[in-house]
This record gives C-alpha cells, structure tokens and sequence, in this order.
C-alpha cells in the first residue's frame, strides 16, 4: 500500500467537510430537480445540480453481474470490482495507484448478480484529472498479472474464511436449493475451483462484453453543468461500444418446500428461510413492501420481533426481507438462536408468516408502516449527494421515471387494506425453504 501524501489528507479533508455540508443541505432540501441530459454520443444522465459545495458525486450500473460470469468461471465479476485500479492505460499498479491518490477522489466499484455498478465522489477543483482516471480505469485496465495473482489469492482467503461462516454457509445452501440450475444459484464471489481459473482474458472478456453504453445508467448530483456532463459522460463512457453481449438469463421460479440442517459446530444456530417473491416492476410491488415491513422488515417495530425476541426471547435479532431480482423474486426471513431453541424459533417465525398470510396487516400496522416508510426515505437515501446519484441511478435501472422520487409517497398511500390483504396471501401461503446451520438440537 502507498504511503498516503499529504496532499491526499488535505483532498480527504476537504472531501469529508464537503460531505458533511451537503449532507445538512439537501436533507433541508428534500425537492430536488432531476434534469435528463444526453451527450453527443447517446450516453444518457440524470443530473441534479447543485453548487452549495463544489463537490461531485457520480453514480453508474451495467446491468449484467455475476449472471454474466461464464461458466466455470465463476467470480468474475467480484475479481473485475478489485483490478480496475491496479494500472490502467500507460501506468503499472503502483503509478496508478499514486495517481489516485495524488487525485484523492473516493471510488468503488460493486458487482451484484444482476448488476456491474460503481460510482465516485470528488471535489470540482480535482474533477478534471478524476474523470481522466475513472475513464482509464473503465476502458484500459491493464491487468497485469502480479495483481490478479495478488487479488486472486486475497479472494480465495476470503473464500477460505467463509467456508467456517455460518451465514456464509447458510446463504450458500439456500442459494443452490432455490435456484438449482440457474445463474442465481452460483456464488457471485466464485468458488475455491472457480477462482485460481480466472485470467486476463476471463476478465477482459467480461468487460468488453458488459461495458457498453446501452447497457449503462448513470446518476450525477453536484457542481457540474449540463454541458460540462455531457462532456465527461463521452470521455468516460462514449468509446465503450453500443451494444453489450449478455448471455440470455431465464425467468425462474424459486424452488420451495425443502428442509436442509446443516450440522455445524457454532454457539448459535443460524435459520434462513426463503418462498416464491415478486419482481420489482409488479404492480403489487408497494403492497408486498408494507406487508413485509409489518412482517419482519420492520424491526423492533415488526410481528417476528414482538414475537420471537420480546415474547419468547428466542433471539437477539429476527427480520424478513423482499428480494427483488431481474429474473425472479423472493421473500426471505431468518434469525439466529442457540441450537436447543432452533424448532421453536422455526415454529413461531413459520406461525407468523401463516397468521400473516390469513389475516394480513391491520389497520392500524398499516397506517404505521405508511408513515414510517415515507417519513424515513429522506433520512436513509436522499442525506448526501452519493446516496441521491445512486436513487437516480437506481430508478433508471428499475424504469421507475423521473419523477419516482416526487410520486413515491402517493404510490405508498394508494395502497388499501385489502390490497396489503390480498398480497400477503398470495406471497406467503406457500411453503417456504428452510435452511439451518448449527449444532443438532437432537
């Protein structure tokens, strides 16, 4: 690792300041002005401009992800997110990475199963050479090979260490038992045989054939014009070919039903539990959300922590999630609880979904889940420039419009009792996939 300069403290700083003052202005300015820009070359933008800091904040996402590894392959696109800053263009590893540090803007890059996505944070005045830098990182990564044998093997340690993780262990099972198959069902970090078999033709591959502009969102909140924009969105996207080269990835179904316990030697037990969810784009979608908030999603507010935790002291955290994918849904639950209160902790979560799935939500939870719902989106997403360049990144990739964030509130009021009622018996009524890991309780 470089030794950081001087320069780089006082840029991370400034950039700290800087997030910290934006923060306390947007927040106090929840309206915001999205403006739809398009550079000479068809890369698309939402920008919302904002010159209170000098500050820029950019958000972007290839739809493709782990799905998109070949087979045999798998880990791909994970080992991708760790080698695009290990030299590009003319410099090594070591040249780039001092000139990123030289620069000091904040970078990250993310790879998901449905997605490829990244983003920076930087100060106008450093903007110019940042966006020379992300271009290079996008475009002509160098993978070299020392690094890819260095990110590989930080990889497989990681993989190592998950193989003595209960929750690692326990997504793994449940992965593979929902989704036998299919994409979804293979691990989006690889495997301990997939990993060493990567090379710079595996990675290269992936990016020419996921990088390409229409295939690209993009998001940018702070102080840059439309046509200074338009400018960077060309340098740093417009050489990426048209037309991205997706493998085709089915609709599925999860499969359901099945009970697998794992027996392993760990204080607690850990249960996860998965049944059929819906896509985003459903038109249930906001009813399927409060009914989950009420369920589990909730936390300290919801019915599995009232009745798992606060009745039953059967855990310490218990929760339910919506999982929203590209080809498929699901509606998740778990908790963890020592091997000796495992079927019971079973039973009561299982109890609930069924209370949930006759009754579904009342009145009175769902006139709560409205309001909390509505009342924290501002807090948790619209805070700071970054979090608003990833919604308007994020609301391009689920076609919800530009102007979601102004609509989102009616969407959620619009829901009635009898919609949250009608969801949750066609969601829950099935008979989920249990997997637990932990000690046997026989």
């Amino acid at each position: 690792m470089n030794m950081i300069s001087h320069k780089l403290k006082t840029t991370f700083a400034a950039v700290s300041f800087a997030f910290a003052v934006v923060s306390t202005t947007i927040s106090s300015a929840y309206a915001v002005d999205i403006q739809t820009v398009v550079s000479d070359r068809g890369v698309k933008a939402l920008l919302v401009e904002d010159y209170a800091v000098p500050l820029i904040a950019i958000s972007f996402s290839f739809k493709g992800g782990s799905t998109q590894d070949a087979d045999g392959k798998e880990g791909t696109a994970s080992l991708l997110t760790n080698l695009l800053d290990e030299g590009a263009g003319d410099l090594d590893s070591q040249a780039f990475q001092i000139a990123l540090d030289d620069n000091g803007m904040k970078y990250s890059f993310n790879a998901s199963q449905d997605s490829f996505s990244g983003g920076i944070q930087v100060l106008k005045s450093e903007s110019a050479r940042s966006f020379e830098l992300l271009a290079l990182m996008l475009n002509k990564p160098k993978f070299d090979a020392d690094p890819i044998e260095r990110m590989k093997s930080s990889r497989m340690n990681g993989l190592r260490a998950a193989e003595t993780n209960p929750q690692a262990i326990a997504s793994k099972a449940l992965r593979e038992a929902l989704y036998p198959n299919h994409p979804y069902g293979r691990p989006t970090g690889g495997t301990l045989e997939t990993m060493p078999t990567i090379t710079k033709q595996d990675l290269e591959t992936y990016r020419k054939n996921v990088f390409a502009r229409d295939n690209l969102v993009v998001g940018v909140v702070g102080a840059i014009s439309p046509d200074e924009l338009k400018a960077m969105l060309d340098q740093v996207f417009g050489s990426m070919q048209e037309k991205a080269n997706l493998k085709v990835v089915p609709e599925t179904q999860v499969k359901t039903g099945e009970t697998i316990a794992v027996d392993f030697n760990t204080p607690q037990t850990t249960i996860t539990m998965a049944m059929p969810g819906i896509k985003r784009d459903n038109k249930d979608f906001y009813s399927a959300y409060l009914v989950n908030y009420v369920l589990g999603g909730g936390s300290f507010a919801s019915r599995l922590y009232e009745e798992v935790r606060e009745k039953r002291g059967l855990a310490y955290g218990v929760y339910s999630y919506l999982g929203t994918k590209d080809y498929s849904g699901i509606v998740g639950a778990g908790t963890a609880t020592s091997a000796s209160n495992t079927d019971k902790a079973v039973e009561v979560i299982l109890a609930e979904i069924e209370k949930m799935a006759k009754d579904g939500p009342t009145a009175d939870e769902l006139d709560k889940a409205k309001k909390y719902i509505k009342g924290s989106y501002a807090i948790s997403n619209l805070d700071t420039s970054g979090k608003i360049a990833s919604v308007l990144s994020a609301i391009q990739s689920a076609n919800l419009g530009i102007d979601y964030i102004d609509k989102r509130a009616s969407y959620i009021d619009a829901v009635t009792l009898e919609d949250a009622k009608t969801i949750a018996q066609k969601l829950l009524a099935s008979k989920p996939t249990i997997v637990t890991v932990g000690k046997s309780s026989k």
